[in-house]
């Protein structure tokens, strides 16, 4: 602590900036919202998260508000919300379809977002209306640019 302490006010001494995190996990093979969530998408089913970076952002996760089996979901739209420590946050959804699955783990243990959002934390699955939808999201090397120039404006 002592040492971290020592770095930051020699850092802010020399006017250096410190960057106290780690960049967030970004996959290769998913698609990615600007709004930070991610769809795995398998013909026209699609499984969907909120990315690291979110969860990084939101810290420890307290609640995760999932939609009914049958709901529809329109992309860009808000199926849901997750509550941490820090904040609430809307969960939106970066394809339109229909719910066909919903986590119920996270009910029991919504700390799954925070230890693995990209597996044992997704949120939805949904039965895709449009696959033409994924062209207006981001790959991986997209998503990781998006990233560092929102944290670099904070």
């Amino acid at each position: 602590m002592a040492t971290k302490l020592w770095a930051s006010r020699a850092a802010s001494y020399l006017r250096v900036s410190t960057f106290h995190r780690a960049f967030a996990t970004v996959v290769k093979d998913l698609k990615y919202a600007d709004s930070h969530e991610w769809v795995k998408v398998d013909g026209s089913s699609a499984t969907i998260g909120i990315t690291d970076h979110a969860q990084d952002h939101l810290g420890d996760v307290v609640y995760v508000e999932l939609p009914e089996v049958g709901a529809s979901v329109t992309q860009s739209g808000s199926f849901g919300a997750v509550e941490s420590v820090k904040a609430t946050s809307d969960i939106n959804s970066p394809v339109s379809g229909k719910v066909v699955e919903v986590n119920e783990k996270l009910n029991d243990t919504p700390g799954l977002v925070n230890e693995s959002p990209y597996q044992d934390g997704w949120i939805i699955k949904v039965e895709m209306n449009n696959n033409d939808e994924l062209k207006s999201l981001m790959d991986h090397d997209q998503y990781s640019k998006f990233c560092e120039e929102e944290d670099a404006k904070h």
